[in-house]
């Protein structure tokens, strides 16, 4: 029997005592290390006695009666977003130049004075919070349970709601705002940029400029800034790819922040992933550093839906609609052909999202492979003698596989991209060698199809829920600047939008819970076995 493949990343530490405690870094963001440690644990009983868990750089004792309420206070603490005042605490707000009442354009050199309606009701107040969590899981052994400590106490986290406020910290005519994309291809980057701009101009702001091809086009001196208005932006979101163009990898913070002194760019758009945003949050930390008053926000960009916390990232739905083309067409090959297989490769480096919600989608997937959930390949238990089962039973299958999944059948290497991520092998065509010698082997016949839509998929434009979600997504992004927050990103979060600071949601991606429901529910529609 083969190796049997691990997950690639580690999305809860769990502890055994006759059920399941699962501690789920992805839904507790203070559980910071991979392992928690329990002292007097009672096994097999369910008599916890004293208990406490490490997390992060402290224990919290569960026998201590005020360990809810010091959870509570240093959650509050960590999420509370960075502000204007903190370096500058004498910053004086003035009233919101973002007003829908008013139908004309704010005036060019505002001689009036700033624009003011105290009986629009379309502020959000700056204390208005979104709970974090919302199902009360009674037991640890509750199918996808996320709980803090071992009893699923019920303890409250809330996060801050997205939305323009009645006082901005931003002159609009003094800002020169610039936007830049960064990382690989996704649908809806224009929708974005196109919503950023709009939102910019009807608080009243005439500088614009996009940055090309990531960061580097902060220190490459053959590029230059892209003028940005409603009227360039006007149509972009119709087509796919990024307006400013992408890149991995560029110059130093250092140099980053040089370079926004000397144009004057005081609001900075970030659009990426894990990576982008562990930039964007180092260009935050040098410019307060600098104490230079600059706002820089960002918008999560990642098709593999791997960003901590939020309920999706944008591309991601799209990314799901797109890749039932490919799972389709390698159904209709499959079943067309005598002993057919059908295997497609989706995204997913770290999570398997995409594989997961495409392969439930489609209703054709026979069986789904994740990074997340273990599997052999060869053996009793494996998935080439499951697919020998189905070609005996039903005459095809289609398999659908994350990019990640299976790394470790194949030889590692130590390179990287320039975002610093693992170059990773192809697990698709491993497994599409191995079916065919595996049925070559056993002497049956096997009509072998791969289909790999990855930059099909990257490449198109966003769909109708992808764009909305942009949508909203670039007009927070442009509000929390202009309320003078720093170093925040923007996402979706119970169906509502908040705020997060950068570093709680980029400390490791968000990654599927094999004790999900969804997960659950992804196996019911497939049927396929564990393959361990």
């Amino acid at each position: 029997m083969d190796s049997v493949s691990h997950a690639a990343v580690i999305s809860s530490s769990k502890l055994s005592y006759g059920g399941r405690v699962s501690f789920n870094k992805d839904k507790n963001p203070l559980l910071r290390s991979s392992v928690v440690s329990l002292r007097n644990w009672s096994a097999p009983s369910r008599n916890f006695g004293v208990l406490a868990a490490q997390i992060g750089n402290k224990e919290i004792d569960f026998s201590d009666p005020d360990w809810k309420t010091n959870y509570q206070r240093d959650f509050e603490r960590r999420f509370n977003i960075p502000h204007i005042t903190d370096i500058f605490p004498d910053a004086d707000p003035i009233p919101s130049t973002f007003c829908l009442k008013m139908r004309t354009p704010v005036m060019e050199d505002f001689a009036g004075g700033y624009p003011s309606d105290e009986e629009w009701h379309g502020y959000i107040n700056k204390n208005d919070r979104v709970l974090l969590k919302v199902i009360h899981y009674s037991s640890p052994t509750s199918a996808g349970a996320e709980c803090i400590d071992p009893n699923c106490t019920w303890v409250e986290q809330w996060v801050h709601r997205a939305g323009p406020r009645e006082k901005i910290y931003f002159k609009p005519e003094e800002v020169k705002a610039a936007i830049v994309t960064c990382g690989g291809l996704c649908p809806g980057l224009n929708d974005v940029i196109r919503q950023i701009v709009i939102t910019l101009e009807i608080y009243g702001v005439k500088k614009i400029v996009g940055i090309p091809f990531g960061y580097r086009g902060f220190s490459d001196e053959g590029l230059s800034e892209m003028p940005l208005s409603r009227k360039v932006v006007q149509n972009v979101h119709l087509s796919g790819g990024s307006l400013l163009g992408v890149s991995r990898g560029g110059p130093s913070v250092s140099d980053i922040v040089d370079s926004m002194e000397e144009r004057g760019i005081n609001m900075l758009f970030v659009l990426g992933g894990n990576g982008t945003h562990a930039g964007a949050n180092a260009i935050h930390d040098e410019c307060r550093r600098r104490r230079m008053r600059v706002a820089v926000v960002g918008v999560p960009k990642t098709i593999d839906n791997d960003i901590l916390m939020m309920d999706k990232t944008f591309g991601f739905d799209t990314a799901v609609e797109e890749a039932q083309r490919a799972i389709n067409s390698a159904y209709i090959e499959a079943h067309s052909a005598y002993h057919g297989i059908g295997i497609v490769k989706l995204m997913g480096r770290n999570s398997g999202f995409i594989a997961m919600h495409a392969s439930l989608a489609s209703g054709q997937i026979d069986i789904c492979l994740i990074p997340e959930v273990p599997f052999h390949l060869h053996g009793p238990l494996g998935v080439l003698r499951h697919l020998k089962f189905l070609i005996e039973t039903k005459g095809s299958a289609v398999l659908c596989v994350a990019e990640g999944a299976g790394q470790n059948f194949l030889g590692r290497t130590n390179a990287t991209d320039a975002s610093g991520n693992t170059v990773l092998g192809d697990f698709g065509v491993h497994i599409q060698q191995e079916t065919k010698k595996y049925f070559k082997e056993i002497g049956v016949h096997a009509d072998v199809k791969y289909i790999d839509p990855t930059y099909m998929i990257r490449a198109c434009r966003a769909n109708a829920s992808d764009g909305i979600l942009c949508t909203v997504l670039g007009q927070n992004a442009v509000h929390g600047a202009f309320a003078g927050y720093s170093g925040i990103t923007v996402g979706i979060c119970n169906t509502h939008y908040v705020y997060f600071p950068i570093p709680e949601v980029i400390s490791y991606p968000r990654a599927v819970d094999p004790n999900s429901r969804m997960w659950h529910r992804c196996l019911t529609s497939t049927g396929q076995p564990d393959f361990v």
